[in-house]
């Protein structure tokens, strides 16, 4: 944070103003609105999703329910007794027929079923009776009966179940019926025929009642049925034709742009494994969020608008008069006394603006008063003063620090809060360390323990992100090395290494005593070094010069090359995207 507000002290005005509407007001309302605009249309998503699954499945509800209708009238004729007593009979004279036809077999052909169920577009019954007339809803099972299609897939035996197929021989060209309309085809052997005649109930389903059903005004695409073995039945796409040939709908050629919706029958008779599939296209499903993203999208320019607007018109004032003063400062340090001019304002600026009108006034008059002598003499006591001020600063300031957060360690442990407690007091525990400035030297031990509450800390940052293995042999512990060294490699390959990945790392410290050697090993997975970063590191070993304000692996050089001179070794490894691995070698040296 220090580091930080120093960084800020050197950033002109006008560009911290800058910085400061960036971060408080564009990124803000930038980040705001995206992520209303996301949830907004995420949740528009889903209820259009929502919408077409329910009309999907109110399709396929009304589809069964035609089914079901068909059904119970096929039920009805296929238990009818007085219908198989007359289909049965032998009739000696057409007139005979005609006389049983006109007083019962009209009545339910014609008269009965349609106008309840408006779903059946007509009923016929298929018989090899000879004496019945082949006309009103009666047929007789000839040769070209039994070329056609349905009539191969009734299953023989008695008592069979009806089948529910597409049948195109019964279409009429003048109606606006589909050429192959839906048939639900039975037997009608529930009672016994001594003369072992046949007869075959066959009921149309009425095909404008099913395109009702398809042209669901919810669902804006290509809904296809499919029986058991995926092959389309009806669909209202004209573009596939299945009245000359199977399709199966696996063949269909869809746009990469098409979502799909599927609901199946299940445990249903005669339906049982067919499915309703609807194809949309996803423009269509993301349509209404065109909606909420125009909304989005105004409200954020008329949200930035606004305080940019405000923020331009404070800060030109604040700019320009800070300008002003700092004209006259440099004028004052070049000896000419000059007053601002203009009509002093109450806030901290115009403050400012009159108190250094007062002080320009009081320099002159000082300067007409006193020596020079006498004022380098009191500039002297000054900076003296202000040289103890800051030396009691620097002593009061880590230390009120320190036991801050101690304070706040206590209050954690007594609230029970034993995760950041324990955080709090690695924390202290190397702010501790930093105090200490009269011991250049720690044990192996000492730089352990530093390690693992700086690797503890990060944990507690980033959790599973990052995971660390510490090695080190117990006679090994009471070396001495320089203090913070592995610590500083420690934390560059945390932040410069492990932190840019979203996956997070591993880091592996390594310690090892080798024929009067200790070598110390830092190895990380992250994004590693170039191999011009890697000689510009190694540059530093051969320069002689003062460190300055360099921190990181470049204090660690030069704070080896104090202690050891040319007894110390170190060799880098690593690559863009590969990690690094950073090897140091120091004369051992063990704390007796």
């Amino acid at each position: 944070m220090k580091r930080l507000i120093t960084i800020l002290d050197h950033i002109r005005l006008r560009d911290k103003m800058l910085l400061l509407y960036f971060l408080c007001v564009f990124t803000p309302i930038v980040l705001t609105n995206l992520i209303f605009y996301h949830v907004t249309s995420q949740n528009v998503k889903e209820q259009r999703i929502q919408d077409i699954t329910r009309a999907l499945e109110q399709t396929k509800i009304e589809f069964y329910r035609e089914f079901e209708d068909a059904m119970e009238i096929s039920s009805i004729f296929y238990t009818d007794y007085r219908l198989n007593e007359v289909l049965e009979e032998t009739y000696p004279h057409p007139a005979d027929y005609i006389a049983v036809y006109d007083t019962y077999l009209r009545r339910i052909l014609n008269s009965t079923y349609s106008p309840v169920y408006h779903s059946v577009g007509g009923i016929t019954i298929y018989t090899d009776n000879s004496t019945l007339l082949n006309s009103g809803g009666i047929s007789f099972i000839d040769e070209r009966v039994k070329s056609f299609p349905w009539y191969t897939k009734i299953p023989p035996g008695r008592q069979s179940k009806p089948i529910f197929v597409r049948t195109d021989d019964s279409a009429d060209e003048s109606t606006d019926e589909q050429i192959h309309p839906f048939s639900l085809i039975r037997r009608m052997n529930y009672f016994y025929s001594p003369s072992g005649r046949e007869k075959i109930l066959k009921i149309e389903l009425r095909m404008s009642s099913i395109r009702e059903i398809f042209n669901n005004l919810n669902l804006q695409g290509s809904l296809f049925l499919l029986n058991e073995r995926g092959e389309i039945e009806y669909t209202n796409d004209p573009k596939v034709d299945i009245n000359h040939k199977s399709v199966a709908y696996s063949t269909l050629k869809l746009p990469e742009n098409t979502m799909e919706f599927k609901t199946s029958y299940v445990l249903t008779n005669n339906l049982n494994g067919w499915s309703i599939v609807a194809a949309v296209s996803r423009d269509e499903v993301l349509y209404e969020m065109q909606e909420p993203r125009n909304f989005a999208l105004l409200l954020t320019c008329v949200n930035m608008l606004l305080p940019t607007l405000i923020i331009i018109w404070i800060t030109r004032s604040l700019n320009v008069r800070l300008r002003r003063i700092l004209k006259h400062v440099k004028k004052v340090k070049n000896q000419h006394f000059e007053l601002i001019p203009g009509t002093e304002s109450s806030d901290e600026i115009g403050q400012l603006t009159g108190e250094f009108n007062r002080m320009t006034l009081r320099i002159k008059r000082l300067i007409n008063d006193v020596y020079v002598a006498d004022i380098q003499r009191k500039n002297l006591e000054i900076q003296r003063r202000h040289a103890q001020l800051n030396a009691l600063h620097s002593q009061i300031n880590p230390h009120f620090l320190f036991n801050a957060l101690e304070t706040i360690r206590m209050r954690s442990l007594i609230k029970h809060e034993d995760e950041t407690a324990r955080i709090i007091h690695n924390m202290a525990r190397i702010f501790r360390n930093s105090l200490v400035w009269n011991k250049d030297r720690v044990t192996l031990r000492e730089e352990l323990e530093l390690i693992r509450c700086f690797l503890e800390i990060q944990q507690y940052r980033f959790g599973e992100r990052i995971q660390y293995d510490v090695q080190a042999r117990s006679e090994d512990l009471d070396h001495l090395i320089p203090k913070i060294v592995v610590l500083t490699l420690v934390e560059n390959a945390s932040i410069h290494g492990i932190e840019p990945l979203k996956h997070g790392g591993r880091i592996e410290i390594l310690f090892e005593h080798e024929e009067g050697q200790l070598i110390l090993t830092v190895r990380d997975n992250g994004v590693g070094m170039s191999a011009e970063q890697v000689q510009r590191l190694y540059g530093y070993m051969q320069r002689q010069e003062e460190m300055g304000e360099r921190i990181g692996l470049q204090n660690v050089i030069y704070r080896l090359k104090l202690y050891y001179r040319s007894r110390f070794k170190l060799v880098i490894r690593s690559a863009p995207g590969e990690g690094t691995e950073i090897r140091i070698m120091i004369p051992a040296d063990r704390d007796l």
